[in-house]
């Protein structure tokens, strides 16, 4: 057995769950069909994971937390609103945010609205190629 200090655990465990919360994230981006009750569970999920593990370790706030809940809450925005927080939040990459449209469709998003959100999503990406 090999001691670990408290400093280096607690960044191993930092970028672990880093990791983690952004691998949920691409998990999210990559389901082609959702419910409203189907991101009610995601939710429930993530606060099943964040309580087992604030039983493993201290580390205070949990790092990607938002990024993980700001993401599954977007689902249910209208769609003025997503248009907004799609601009507004550059951190996620295009598939992200074009998956989070394409599974609106049609829940509470129509095609004519979902043509105008993927544009301003491509608007975003423009600059960086």
């Amino acid at each position: 057995r090999v001691r670990i200090p408290l400093p280096v655990s607690n960044i191993l465990w930092e970028h672990c769950i880093r990791l983690a919360n952004r691998t949920l994230v691409e998990g999210y981006a990559n389901v082609k069909k959702c419910s409203n009750e189907g991101r009610a569970l995601m939710q429930l999920d993530f606060q099943q994971f964040l309580m087992k593990l604030e039983k493993l370790t201290d580390i205070r706030p949990i790092p990607d937390k938002e990024f993980v809940e700001t993401y599954i809450k977007a689902y249910y925005l209208t769609e003025n609103d997503m248009e907004c927080w799609i601009k507004e939040h550059r951190e996620y990459s295009t598939k992200q945010l074009t998956n989070l449209v394409n599974v609106c469709l049609g829940s509470h998003i129509n095609k004519k609205s979902r043509q105008k959100l993927l544009a301003a999503i491509d608007d975003i990406d423009r600059p960086k190629r």
